[in-house]
């Protein structure tokens, strides 16, 4: 102990010293400099970074815990053994002051040493931070966790360098011991046993206990492990240190006291592990977004429920080694569900193999099975059918999530291949909330309305109604009277004529909702009123349709329009698109297949193939997408804007240009959608021109080349201006529905041009722009252009300028049919009215006539609530372009899907599942980049590296000769 009894300065000088020592020799810079070319090494090449086109640098992080075995192994091989050695160690042991000062001094260089090492990486997620979006939070994670792992190994070199005198013996004994700690957590080990039994040895592992760290969950428990660890090993380095003090054999108070003291450490830090590992709440998500937590959105299903939710993990022990370090994780999210639920839900998680009477309820009841998989080693293979499963099951409603539905497989190549849960938290959310919709759909529909309900029904007094339409009235009291039984006072019903008091209630309605008389025909002098509306207490208000006038068609429309006003109903999605044509004889697809788009919208939502020839929506539908509407007749487009002017959502992805793929050519052609001229009437104007942009997506080319006179054909992904890349300023931050997106690839997109003389009184809202060096291009050959060096040969033309590509209309629209007819009232019924007088003359005429009654009018005005939602590209939610962009990273691409979905929830305001979506499965991808900028990148972090370690000789150059100064001062004195 030092005269001020402060332990402070010894081992400050302690630390110094050591620290002097490594650099004093050209072997530390070599080592620190080859520690830095290895890890830039296996970040670019050996993990692919550039092919990977994620804008992180977990790949570092994860060949960490192997480096770090042999940095700390190197860094205390000598530590002690030199003291030994050399002799110095029995001046150590001589001095009055307590040798764990000595231990920590040592332990505290070290420290200072791998810091030094981490640092000179600090430049490689600088850069990535340049080329891409990266979210620090993980990576301040990642190094923290380096950190302390190199610090746990760096312990346990010190332990093992007190024990040898050897400098090679103790290189090799820290390296085996440390290695130790780290295989025991590894699938290698851990495959040998179950589940149970592999997270107790994960539990016990340096690298697993790393890995939760480095994805960005700071839990106290990992912190604990490393500090309980390093503690014991100081402590045990301490005791071997006191031992060789001990001149007697003979056992004395203070041998006992110190066997005792690491005794007691090493119990409590066993201990201390095992009780913590029981809880799961002490920890710390630094992700942006707090992606490993479970969000507000996810607690306000669960705050929904009634009644018990079960979530039952089905896990067999012996299961494929991809799949296994994902069920620990899992298990640890639905953990989460469980303190979240509070009480809410019950969790299980159970091996089928052990259960028998479990397995078979869930093969005859809930349809899981197990599924085959192909485990493979160096001795054998065999086939090992295992579960893994969870279900989700409230009340008589249950939902099936399987290793399908919850993982994602990325191929860098055959023998590469990286799974990874894909968003557990949403997929589980998303099964939450379907057997919530269903369980409460099944009981009574007002149950889930939370205001009072008002229908108003303007219709004109009976005289001026024709037939079919008062009998249709008779059928709406009807429906109406059995609805109002189970409202319990909360619907109201009115039937007001329009008609009445001078007509002043036909003026208003005209002016509120844009509701004018009706007509069953063009030639026919007789107007009437025939309208329902829903409203709440807030004042929205819904417009129920008359669809085909059956009590059944009503009943479901009056239901769909209620279900508006009520909370836990799955929506539905009107979707059209072009007819696909039959297959080639060559077994090509030809034209547009949306497939992907249908299945991607559909596990959250109904969707509904729309055929709008008969001139409306169907009254069910709460959204309207028209996916590359091609050719839409009067009738059709009349269907599309009264569906807007009921204060619906029309989203479209629409241009005037369409790209035809084949496995041997590629063109553009005109598209006529029909849309053209109603879209400009509510100033959206789309130019007859193909946006261009230097920032875009890879396109996938076959190349054939020629090596030793034999020819071969690869893929190259080529730069491709038509796939524009939106990203970055590019995105909306400010709209939900793409400020979490990553990225969106555009494909043959044309140029938006708002007019603001028609948009007034209307909000209008940006989404997506291309960068700022696009350009407009008028040529219709859009095949890949290479050079002779294999690069893309597009160049701009003409002005550059950000183009919009994506956009938001909403607010009050007028009709574009207000100043005509309407196209349902066709010739064909002028021609009816002209003979009507002939039909009458037989009864069956009469019913025919009465069933093709067409009753007709236009809305001219919609309410606030209208959006007309436009994409100008008909081809970016095609399945063959989501493939190609899909192709250049080896996984699925669901970018544009998650667009297109995100605008749906955001148009339902259901942004529950939409805030939790973007939270997991989409990475922060990479801008695209060539190859030449791909190497600059490589070789500027090498170089920072080098100029960093460059600093650190001059810095210790000019220490070294301060203290020669100083040395040569003492002596002159």
């Amino acid at each position: 102990m030092q005269p001020n009894g402060q332990p402070l300065p010894l081992i400050r000088r302690i630390a110094a010293k050591e620290v002097v020592l490594f650099f004093a020799s050209p072997v530390a810079y070599l080592f620190l400099a080859t520690f830095a070319a290895v890890t830039l090494f296996i970040f670019f090449w050996g993990e692919a970074f550039f092919s990977r086109n994620i804008a992180d640098v977990r790949p570092m992080f994860e060949w960490m815990p192997l480096l770090l075995i042999f940095l700390a192994s190197t860094l205390t091989m000598r530590l002690w053994s030199e003291e030994r050695r050399t002799g110095t160690l029995e001046h150590v042991l001589t001095q009055p002051v307590p040798l764990w000062h000595f231990v920590v001094g040592k332990f505290a260089g070290c420290l200072l040493l791998l810091a030094i090492a981490l640092a000179i990486t600090l430049p490689l997620p600088m850069s990535v931070s340049l080329m891409g979006d990266l979210d620090w939070g993980p990576v301040w994670a990642g190094y923290l966790a380096t950190f302390l792992l190199g610090a746990a190994y760096l312990s346990i070199g010190l332990f093992v360098s007190a024990r040898s005198d050897n400098q090679i013996v103790s290189l090799i004994s820290a390296v085996t011991l440390s290695g130790l700690f780290y295989l025991i957590g590894t699938n290698t080990i851990t495959d040998f046993f179950g589940n149970q039994a592999g997270e107790w040895l994960r539990a016990l592992g340096t690298g697993s206990r790393f890995d939760a760290i480095t994805r960005g969950v700071i839990d106290f428990r990992d912190l604990y492990y490393y500090l309980s660890m390093i503690a014991v090993f100081l402590a045990l380095n301490t005791v071997v240190l006191e031992k060789e003090r001990w001149a007697t054999q003979q056992v004395t108070p203070h041998h006992q006291a110190w066997r005792a003291v690491t005794g007691l450490l090493l119990a409590n830090a066993i201990g201390a592990n095992l009780w913590l590992g029981q809880m799961n709440s002490i920890r710390l998500d630094v992700t942006e977004g707090n992606q490993y937590s479970i969000s507000e959105a996810t607690s306000g299903y669960l705050n929904q429920l009634q009644e018990p939710l079960l979530v039952r993990g089905y896990f067999s022990s012996k299961t494929h080694p991809l799949l296994a370090p994902l069920v620990p994780q899992l298990r640890d999210l639905i953990e989460e569900y469980d303190v979240a639920g509070k009480g809410k839900v019950r969790v299980e998680f159970i091996d089928p193999a052990t259960h028998p009477e479990l397995e078979e309820e869930a093969n005859q009841k809930y349809g899981i099975q197990p599924v085959p998989f192909q485990v493979a080693d160096r001795y054998q293979a065999s086939i090992v059918s295992s579960y893994f499963n969870v279900l989700v099951q409230y009340g008589d409603e249950h939902q099936v999530l399987g290793f399908r539905d919850l993982i994602e497989v990325k191929a860098r190549s055959e023998a590469d291949v990286d799974v990874q849960l894909r968003n557990p938290e949403h997929d589980l959310t998303r099964a939450i909330k379907k057997v919530l919709n269903s369980y409460q759909a099944g009981g009574n529909l007002f149950d889930t309305v939370k205001s009072e309900l008002v229908f108003n029904g303007y219709i004109s007094n009976v005289s001026a109604l024709p037939e079919k339409l008062v009998d249709f009235k008779k059928t709406i009291n009807k429906v109406l009277d059995k609805l109002k039984a189970d409202a319990n006072g909360r619907l109201t019903v009115n039937f007001i004529d329009p008609d009445a008091d001078g007509g002043k209630v036909g003026q208003q309605i005209a002016q509120d909702f844009g509701f004018k008389p009706m007509a069953t025909s063009l030639l026919s002098n007789d107007r009437f009123y025939f309208y329902m509306t829903l409203a709440n207490q807030e004042e929205q208000t819904v417009q129920i349709p008359l669809g085909d006038m059956s009590e059944g068609s009503f009943e479901r429309n009056l239901k769909t329009g209620i279900k508006r006003f009520a909370s836990g109903f799955t929506k539905t999605v009107a979707l059209v698109t072009p007819q696909v044509p039959a297959y080639n004889p060559y077994g090509m697809a030809s034209g547009a297949r949306f497939s992907q788009l249908e299945q991607f919208l559909g596990d959250e939502l109904n969707i509904k193939r729309e055929d709008l020839s008969d001139g409306q929506v169907s009254g069910d539908a709460d959204i309207l997408l028209l996916a590359s509407p091609k050719e839409l007749d009067e009738k059709q487009l009349f269907a599309v804007d009264q569906f807007l002017m009921q204060g619906g959502t029309v989203i479209a992805a629409t241009s005037p240009y369409s790209a035809s793929l084949s496995n041997r050519s590629l063109s553009l052609q005109k598209q006529n959608s029909g849309l053209q001229d109603w879209l400009a009437y509510h100033g959206l104007l789309i130019e007859d021109k193909v946006v261009m942009d230097p920032q875009n997506a890879a396109f996938p080319v076959p190349v054939t080349r020629n090596v030793g006179g034999f020819q071969f054909q690869e893929m190259r992904m080529l730069d491709y201006p038509y796939f524009i890349d939106v990203r970055g300023k590019g995105l909306n931050q400010d709209n939900p529905i793409t400020a979490d997106l990553p990225q969106a690839t555009v494909a043959w997109a044309s140029p938006i041009k708002i007019n603001q003389a028609k948009q007034a009184g209307r909000k209008v809202t940006e989404l997506l722009r291309s960068s700022e060096g696009a350009w407009l291009s008028s040529s219709m050959d859009i095949m890949p252009k290479i050079t002779r060096d294999g690069l893309s040969a597009f160049t701009p033309e003409g002005q550059q300028s950000a183009q919009l590509l994506g956009v938001i209309s909403a607010g009050r629209f007028s009709s574009y049919f207000a100043d005509k007819e309407s196209p349902l009232l066709t010739k064909d019924d002028k021609a009816d009215e002209a003979t009507g007088e002939e039909a009458d003359n037989t009864k069956d005429s009469q019913t025919a006539e009465s069933k093709q009654t067409t009753v007709s009018s236009v809305i001219t005005q919609s309410p606030e609530s209208a959006r007309i939602i436009l994409f100008s590209s008909n081809d970016f939610l095609r399945d063959q372009v989501i493939r190609m962009a899909g192709s250049s990273t080896g996984s699925e691409y669901l970018n544009n899907l998650q667009l297109l979905t995100n605008t749906v929830d955001w148009s339902l305001e259901d942004v529950g599942l939409l805030s939790i979506r973007s939270r997991g499965h989409f990475n922060r991808t990479l801008p695209p980049m060539e190859h030449d900028v791909q190497l600059f990148w490589e070789y500027l972090n090498y170089g920072m590296a080098i100029f960093a370690l460059g600093i650190i000789a001059i810095v210790q150059r000019q220490r070294k000769r301060a203290q020669d100064n100083r040395y040569l001062a003492l002596l002159a004195n």
